[in-house]
């Protein structure tokens, strides 16, 4: 398992990832790995997570960009002190590469402002990188 951790504006994100064995195939050059987000309020205001940005690169230095609204088809409004886990997943065509991002967010009285997502590995273990 890997993590990473970021604060932005009051907005703690941590990341936990895996490596997703039984949703492989690396004779196809599928590997799949999960992660688990905590998005927590750490701060005074009330916020909502209006859209989200990843960077998803392989192995092979292949980047992928993924923006879309909300997480797992919700935009959660966080009071302060709140939080909001969710899981996902992200096939690679090789056994290791990274995410990283940022999630849109807008704050009670209109502010809009962008809260990091920090750099996270993806790996099948015991891959050399």
């Amino acid at each position: 398992m890997f993590t990473s951790e970021a604060t932005t504006h009051d907005i703690r994100v941590r990341v936990v990832s895996r490596y997703s064995r039984e949703n492989s195939h690396p004779e196809q050059n599928r590997w799949f790995f999960l992660y688990t987000v905590e998005i927590t309020n750490v701060g005074s205001r009330t916020v909502q997570l209006v859209s989200r940005h990843w960077i998803i690169e392989d192995a092979d230095k292949v980047v992928k960009e993924v923006r879309g609204p909300g997480v797992v088809g919700e935009q959660p409004t966080l009071a302060p002190g709140e939080s909001f886990e969710y899981s996902s997943g992200c096939p690679l065509s090789t056994p290791f590469g990274s995410m990283r991002g940022t999630y849109q967010m807008t704050g009670q009285d209109g502010t809009e402002f962008d809260v990091e997502i920090a750099p996270f590995t993806l790996s099948e273990p015991y891959t050399v990188h």
